[in-house]
């Protein structure tokens, strides 16, 4: 059984449909990436599986149970963690506050477990030598990991990533893959939009492309950029 679900999901901002009837399912512990130009719908689709924006129609389906209807404090509890293309920490508390307030109330977690949870992600992700340090004061690749960092921290089946390598050097890209490499390995399921191909290919198992809020392709990366549309809309290069 999928873990995600999404059968025919759309939205439109007045006279713009943003996401136009796209389904696709992605199972227990795979990385799916996604791509496509600036404006394809990418974040809004993030936000739709997030509860953050309400579909107009379609349906999700997560770990079985419809959640179309629900909050997002109801999907987070559910299993599903996500980060943000722009890193958005509480930047007045330290950065193991920041993921104690991810386990407590994402993850329903406290006590000593929450705590021993939040250290053991603050070593996972590079960050036990900052655990103390006021979030606002981290550099941008740390920011990066504080966000990753609290999506590990509410416990989920499901990990969302937006553009988490952006603007990061080829060196941090290493490091953040690793981290996520790992992640992988424990067996969460994980969906991330990239830009940065070399990043988002050495670890994805799948790869979509959406184009004006509608899916072009999905499969194995290799076929899909190979594919010749792909190749066209996305990277620019007349076929």
């Amino acid at each position: 059984m999928a873990i995600l679900s999404l059968n025919s999901v759309s939205k439109s901002f007045g006279a713009l449909k943003v996401t136009d009837d796209v389904s696709f399912e992605v199972a227990p512990g795979e990385v799916l990436g996604i791509i496509g130009p600036n404006g394809a719908g990418k974040s809004t689709l993030f936000n739709l599986i997030t509860g953050n924006i309400r579909t107009d129609a379609g349906t999700i389906t997560f770990d079985g149970t419809d959640v179309t209807g629900q909050s997002p404090m109801a999907r987070v509890k559910a299993g599903i963690g996500r980060s943000f293309q722009i890193p958005q920490p509480f930047t007045h508390l330290s950065v193991y506050e920041n993921l104690l307030v991810a386990a407590n109330f994402g993850g329903g977690q406290g006590g000593r477990e929450a705590e021993q949870l939040c250290v053991d992600i603050l070593d996972r992700t590079g960050l036990g030598d900052l655990a103390e340090a006021t979030s606002g004061s981290l550099s941008l690749l740390q920011r990066k990991r504080l966000e990753l960092a609290r999506a590990m921290a509410t416990s989920p089946k499901l990990i969302l990533l937006d553009e988490i390598a952006g603007g990061l050097t080829d060196g941090e890209c290493v490091a953040l893959i690793e981290t996520i490499k790992s992640i992988h390995a424990q067996g969460t399921a994980i969906i991330w939009i990239e830009h940065v191909l070399h990043a988002l290919t050495s670890v994805v198992e799948r790869l979509m492309v959406l184009n004006f809020g509608k899916m072009l392709t999905i499969g194995a990366p290799e076929v899909v950029m190979d594919t010749p549309a792909v190749r066209e809309i996305y990277l620019g290069i007349e076929v």
